[in-house]
């Protein structure tokens, strides 16, 4: 059965648990998949269900169905490769609500 996952993709379906916070405190969608499966590189993971509104102020947990689509070996061989190469990109997020040239300016008054 091994050799045949480095060519085909395995699939499995597994209950899941949404979990959603859309408070001043908290904001943010969690997904719990049943049974916590190991997710590896390249797997994909597919969550059904109509869209989900939560009303600012409120949270909500939801039961859905998931997906789990386990990468093949190549596929995961590959998806290791690449990422080697685009975690650069992480290096272009800044997590600050003002411009960096405004932050500088502001920070060289302060001195």
């Amino acid at each position: 059965m091994a050799s045949a996952r480095a060519f085909w993709r395995h699939v499995e379906d597994v209950g899941c648990l949404i979990e959603i916070n859309h408070t001043p405190e908290r904001f943010g969608a969690h997904v719990h998949l049943d049974g916590d499966p190991v997710i590896a590189p390249g797997d994909r993971v597919c969550v059904y269900g109509d869209p989900i509104t939560v009303v600012p102020g409120g949270d909500m947990s939801v039961r859905r169905r998931a997906r789990i689509e386990r990468a093949t070996a190549l596929g995961r061989a590959w998806t290791r490769f690449r990422g080697r190469f685009e975690i650069a990109e992480l290096f272009e997020v800044s997590f600050t609500t003002d411009p960096l040239t405004t932050r500088t300016a502001i920070e060289g008054q302060l001195q």
